[in-house]
Parts: C-alpha cells; structure tokens; sequence
C-alpha cells in the first residue's frame, strides 16, 4: 500500500515533502503542476505526511472518499513527471490549507485530515 498525494497539491506543489523521502519516490508533474507518488516505490514510511503543509498526502487506507480517483491518478502521473528531492518554492499562488479547507467547505466536502498530520 503506497500513500497518495491528492488534489491538495494541484496547482501548489509544495516540495517539504520529497527532501524527507528515504527511497525518492515522489515526482513533479506539469499537468497537472503538482508532486505524486510512485507507488512502487513508497514504502509507506509516513515520513512526508507531517511534512505536507497542506495536508495533501495521505496513507492508501485513511484516503478520502472524495479523493480515491487520486490512486490511480498517482500510478499513472508519475510515469510522465521527474523525481524532485530538494525542496523548491511553492506555485505562485499556491493555496493555505485554511483556503483549501475553505473551499472543501464551500463545495461540500467534509474532509477528515491524515491522521499522521503535522
């Protein structure tokens, strides 16, 4: 069971992540510009939850319903993105986690953070 970056990271990448990542299994991604996961790879260390600052990462078993398109997006997105290691600035523009539970909100969506969640 790999963890799953969600649609909490599109269009804010976030890198605190990947510098925590004992087996470099998170890639960048264009389209959508964001990181995931290569779920082969993970080996489900939980190091990264913590480190998200926008809780976007999350353990397969604890996802979200409102997220589970995100396991397979994942799987199939890392193939086309590069493996990032080093922290770089967030997206210009990149959203809070307040704003991105604001809009959660606003759209319906009750949505229960990572446990592991820093």
């Amino acid at each position: 069971m790999a963890h799953i970056v969600t649609a909490r990271c599109v269009d804010c990448r976030y890198t605190d992540c990947c510098t925590v990542c004992p087996v470099d299994c998170f890639y960048e991604t264009k389209d959508p510009a964001m990181l995931v996961i290569d779920p082969d790879t993970c080996i489900d260390c939980e190091l990264c939850v913590p480190e998200c600052p926008i809780n976007a990462i999350y353990p397969e078993d604890e996802l979200p319903e409102c997220f589970e398109e995100w396991v397979d997006k994942n799987e199939q997105l890392y193939e086309d993105g590069e493996v990032i290691t080093e922290k770089v600035d967030e997206l210009e523009g990149a959203l809070s986690l307040e704003e991105i539970q604001e809009k959660e909100q606003a759209a319906g969506l009750d949505v229960e953070e990572p446990s592991k969640a820093g």
